[in-house]
């Protein structure tokens, strides 16, 4: 048995695979800036990580455009693509959402929905991304929302970064529900994720 070359996994990584590891290192980066937010109280940290986001999206984008260009597609890499999304298009916005105020009891539990859907949205496409292509090379359509769609939730709470709507002076308040706070805005968390795992919603893949 012919023994392995060291670190011959990584020797095996297309250019493609090198830039889903870019977006999952946005995302990682992203949900660092939050930290440094909540430690140092800088808002522009929100902005950077939201900024880091919108990166991690360009990387996606083109990694697919790169192995197919390439021909160079293969199950690992898609594998690649699903964890480095749910990481900067699941965790990274969770974070920003955590970190611009909706910290409350009910919030947290909405954004861990959030999450749970995205992490279930993208398992039930590896599974059923051959059946969706339909005997071709590319699915035709989406089942539900791609998770890079959160990329619009990342514009929403950038902005209100920039509005200095954060904290206390997050959008439509707080909602005192016994024995947690709810801040409606997180609510828009609950209806990206409900949307993710909706099997009836059909998107097009251009």
């Amino acid at each position: 048995m012919k023994q392995a070359k060291h670190f011959s996994m990584i020797r095996d990584f297309h250019l493609a695979d090198w830039l889903t590891l870019g977006n999952a290192g946005c995302g990682v980066a992203a949900v660092f800036a939050v930290m440094s937010h909540l430690q140092g109280g800088a808002p522009q940290q929100l902005l950077v990580a939201s900024a880091l986001v919108v990166v991690a999206f360009v990387l996606d984008v083109f990694d697919g455009r790169v192995a197919r260009w390439r021909q160079k597609s293969s199950l690992l890499g898609r594998e690649l693509d699903s964890l480095a999304d749910i990481i900067s298009f699941g965790v990274a916005p969770a974070a920003i959402a955590y970190g611009i105020g909706m910290n409350g009891l009910w919030d947290r539990l909405v954004l861990i929905y959030f999450v749970a859907c995205g992490v279930s949205r993208l398992a039930r496409f590896n599974i059923t991304a051959e059946a969706l292509a339909q005997g071709g090379d590319k699915v035709k359509y989406f089942e539900g929302t791609p998770i890079p769609t959160s990329l619009l939730l990342v514009f929403v709470m950038a902005f209100a970064v920039w509005a200095g709507a954060t904290g206390e002076q997050l959008w439509f308040g707080v909602v005192g529900l016994d024995p947690g706070k709810l801040h409606p805005l997180v609510l828009m968390f609950a209806l990206s994720g409900s949307l993710m795992i909706s099997r009836t919603l059909h998107i097009p893949k251009f």
